[in-house]
């Protein structure tokens, strides 16, 4: 398969990816409209699983703005002048609007509580702990003890080398001693 083949290919898979995502958005549209759901951007990019971008761009916003311009007129809502490009303001919009805006709040709020709650968890940790300069402290003395033994380590090696080596001699002493006494001894007999 050649690159141009494979490009193509990609460009048709995008394309056909795009327009499913457009037959989507004004399905969506159909539906909040037939349900009696306000249609806003936001509920249409929801309901049909795209970016509001999509729906803001043109072939969508079209559609959108004449749901909502019927849904209006049914609700006997007068649809606020909008300029070009920007869907005008209703009644049911701004309550859509508000429904989401309050959810968005709850949620928040929730996030909120449950930062609060993991605060006030290390804050209760850090004020049971021992404070930082009771650990330096500590970690000092610590320190100097371990300075001490390891000298008193060292000193109590160098006197078990020195103990050694001592044995050594007296041994040494204590068998020529032996190798002497066995000698008179010997000589005494004769």
């Amino acid at each position: 398969m050649t690159t141009a083949t494979r490009t193509r290919a990609m460009l048709a898979a995008r394309a056909n990816d795009s327009q499913d995502k457009r037959h989507r958005a004004l399905e969506a549209i159909r539906s909040l409209e037939a349900a009696g759901t306000p249609v806003t951007a936001t509920a249409v990019a929801t309901a049909a699983g795209v970016s509001t971008w999509l729906v803001y761009a043109g072939g969508v916003r079209e559609h959108v703005q004449a749901a909502r311009q019927r849904q209006a007129q049914q609700n006997q809502v007068p649809v606020a002048a909008a300029p070009a490009g920007i869907e005008p303001v209703t009644q049911t919009s701004l309550r859509t609007d508000l429904a989401i805006a309050r959810q968005e709040i709850r949620q928040l709020r929730a996030e909120r509580d449950k930062l609060r709650g993991r605060l006030r968890l290390q804050l209760g940790a850090e004020i049971e702990g021992p404070e930082k300069a009771e650990l330096i402290t500590r970690i000092s003395q610590l320190e100097e003890a371990a300075r001490r033994l390891a000298a008193e380590r060292d000193a109590r090696t160098a006197e078990a080398s020195h103990a050694q080596h001592r044995i050594g001699e007296l041994e040494d002493e204590l068998t020529a001693a032996r190798e002497s006494l066995r000698r008179v001894i010997r000589d005494a007999n004769r």
